[in-house]
């Protein structure tokens, strides 16, 4: 009996120990993925017996999105020692990713990058790795006795708490904190951790990781983490805004005046307030006038960028690199009044904002927005309500069911709004502009109306690969193509190319740094250049110079339209400030004269928004935006990338104090 009793007791303690082995490696936690407050996804988690965490990630943005398993295993000092993560990124291209560090030589490899080096005290941040890695760079840095790690490849991170909410959902209450991780990107992010260091979520207006079931406390986590955040964005602009006590007298500018398309010698500007109060060569300064000494430097007025989705962080880089004005084209409501009345409050560094309303279909590949219209007694409300809260342009996205646009167009006309988009798929845009449309939103757009007989669903990520493929085989020649431009000109249609984006997503090349970030690369902080390595589009054997060719055929558009007299305007759709100087380069690239470029960066978006009476130029009366540039954009229009002084409303930055801000070299 005495055996069996010893028996039995290490069969049970072996079967106790399975059982708790095997719940360990199920135990799995669940994170929903939310883009605007809706599901798109789910990050999981698990830990092996080994000790390994075991992660899948995935989600659904109009057909984009990850799909990814990833393993990664620890020292006990939370560092990665072994990374293997599969899949595709968020363009479809397969992933395949791995690290492993033995004796502190470390080694790892992607698709864009590999190398090896002695760190056996670093944390190697994944390229491709799943939300809650952050969480694991967060407690390792929480171990480290100064909050501070190097990372691998290049750069340092570390980590402060910020403050802490109670959330309830479920009837179920956490306690959680914030820390801000500094060293990722241009400015530190939050992560919220639990009361035992582990992972709870991550949130912004736009993308959030939250466990399941606790999807309701975005909007508290949001609110709290805004107003931690807004101490450090109110310090900036306290310190690095200048309010002149009297006049400004800037002399001896080569002024870009953008109505003629001329440059002006020795020409001297007097700002008094926010306003510019007199314009020429033989001015009387002021009594008392603080005189800058341009030193023939050019002096331009402010940038638009007339395609953004603005977000915390961004207004600095916009003013930064001289762009005084945008036009945000989709955003979530709430969170664009909350910066758009920071910045106009002097609480945060920012352009002034134009906004568009966005509106979508339901459906599986529905836009990034909460303003879901199927009827016209939706689409009428919320026109309706976008007009009621000041908005000044309606943007229609690609699931609109085409039989409505004609009576939404009509009616947002009826409430003094403008209306741009997508052409919504199984529409032409030919047919679009027939509907009413006043403007056309990126040139490959422009491109598919040609392919119109075989790609009618652009909901799809085939309004990308189809264009990449066929625009080099469209013939600008052909009528077809001649009478669309020729629609579009007589109509006054506007066009906003961002041909960056196609650029980017035709021309990039895992391994290589993105060719419309390659000149100022350099300048950005380690762990953002290392993300201008991973590639546009997956390309198919064989057709990497057929993509290339239909980027260029995309360029020619953008000149065939120009020359046309078809107005075009500005716009990015991509990282602030950097990309309007990238976009304004393009154009210059297809053959649009500089001067010309310019024209259409500043009072071209002024006169499409009607907003020419006091922005867009260096006018007497005109708000004073302005830009100091040392070296100038009408004989090199890379020039627009060396701004030495910003002014908006009368108000003095310096360039090279904000970029040092958000780790930027000048």
């Amino acid at each position: 009996m005495r055996k069996f009793s010893t028996l039995y007791f290490f069969i049970c303690a072996a079967s106790l120990l399975s059982l708790n082995a095997t719940a360990r490696a199920q135990a799995e936690r669940r994170y929903t993925v939310l883009i605007l407050g809706k599901a798109a996804g789910v990050q999981t988690s698990s830990t092996r017996p080994d000790g390994a965490h075991v992660f899948t990630y995935e989600y659904n943005d109009r057909g984009r999105g990850p799909k990814l398993s990833s393993v990664i295993k620890l020292d006990p000092r939370g560092l990665p020692i072994l990374v293997e993560t599969t899949g595709n990124d968020y363009l479809k291209v397969p992933v395949n990713e791995t690290l492993n560090v033995v004796s502190g030589m470390a080694k790892w490899k992607n698709g864009a990058e590999s190398g090896e080096k002695l760190a056996s005290k670093a944390f190697y941040v994944s390229m491709y790795g799943p939300p809650e890695e952050g969480a694991l760079l967060a407690q390792a840095l929480l171990k480290s006795p100064d909050k501070r790690l190097p990372l691998l490849p290049e750069g340092e991170a570390s980590i402060r708490r910020t403050g802490e909410l109670t959330v309830t959902a479920g009837g179920v209450s956490r306690r959680v904190v914030s820390y801000e991780v500094a060293g990722l990107g241009f400015s530190p992010s939050t992560i919220w951790l639990d009361e035992d260091n582990n992972f709870f979520g991550t949130v912004s207006s736009w993308t959030s990781f939250l466990p399941e079931g606790w999807e309701s406390t975005q909007e508290p986590l949001l609110k709290k983490q805004d107003e931690l955040e807004a101490k450090r964005t109110v310090n900036i602009a306290k310190t690095l805004v200048r309010k002149p006590t009297g006049p400004i007298a800037i002399t001896n500018a080569r002024l870009f005046d953008s109505e003629t398309g001329k440059s002006v010698a020795n020409t001297t500007v007097i700002v008094e307030g926010d306003r510019i109060r007199a314009v020429g060569r033989n001015v009387k300064i002021p009594a008392g006038a603080e005189v800058i000494d341009a030193k023939g430097k050019a002096l331009i007025p402010g940038l638009w960028d007339m395609h953004v989705h603005i977000g915390p962080g961004d207004g600095l880089m916009h003013i930064a690199a001289g762009v005084t004005s945008v036009r945000d084209l989709a955003n979530d409501t709430d969170a664009l009044f909350s910066l758009k009345e920071n910045i106009d409050d002097g609480n945060e560094i920012g352009p002034r904002v134009m906004m568009a309303g966005f509106m979508d279909g339901r459906g599986p590949y529905a836009g990034p927005t909460k303003v879901l219209v199927d009827t016209i007694e939706e689409g009428r409300a919320a026109i309706d309500n976008y007009a009621r809260l000041g908005y000044v342009q309606i943007k229609i996205y690609s699931s609109i069911n085409p039989e409505l646009a004609p009576e939404l167009i009509e009616y947002a006309h009826s409430k003094g709004l403008r209306v741009s988009g997508h052409v919504p798929a199984f529409m032409s845009a030919e047919q679009f502009v027939a509907a009413g449309a006043d403007e056309l939103q990126h040139i490959n757009f422009f491109a598919l109306n040609f392919l119109f007989d075989d790609v009618k669903d652009t909901r799809t990520p085939a309004r990308f690969t189809a264009v990449a493929e066929r625009a080099a085989t469209i013939d600008l020649s052909s009528e077809k193509v001649r009478s669309l431009i020729k629609i579009l000109r007589d109509k006054k249609i506007v066009v906003d190319p961002t041909v960056n984006i196609f650029e980017g997503m035709f021309t990039d090349r895992a391994g290589t740094i993105s060719a419309g970030f390659a000149s100022i690369a350099d300048r950005l902080p380690p762990q953002v250049r290392r993300g201008l390595l991973t590639g546009g589009l997956a390309v198919p054997e064989g057709k990497d110079q057929r993509y290339r060719d239909s980027y260029k055929a995309l360029l020619r558009m953008v000149k065939m339209l120009y020359d046309a007299g078809v107005p075009l305007v500005a716009g990015t759709d991509g990282m602030a400030g950097f990309t309007l100087h990238r976009e304004l380069e393009l154009y210059v690239e297809a053959g649009i004269p500089p001067a010309k470029v310019l024209q259409i960066a500043t009072i071209g978006g002024a006169r499409v928004m009607k907003r020419d009476l006091d922005l867009g130029s260096i006018t007497t009366g005109k708000f004073a935006d302005l830009v100091l540039l040392d070296g100038d954009p009408v004989k090199n229009i890379s020039n627009i990338r060396r701004a030495s002084l910003v002014m908006k409303g009368g108000k003095i930055y310096e360039p090279a104090a904000l970029y040092r801000t958000i780790g930027v070299r000048p």
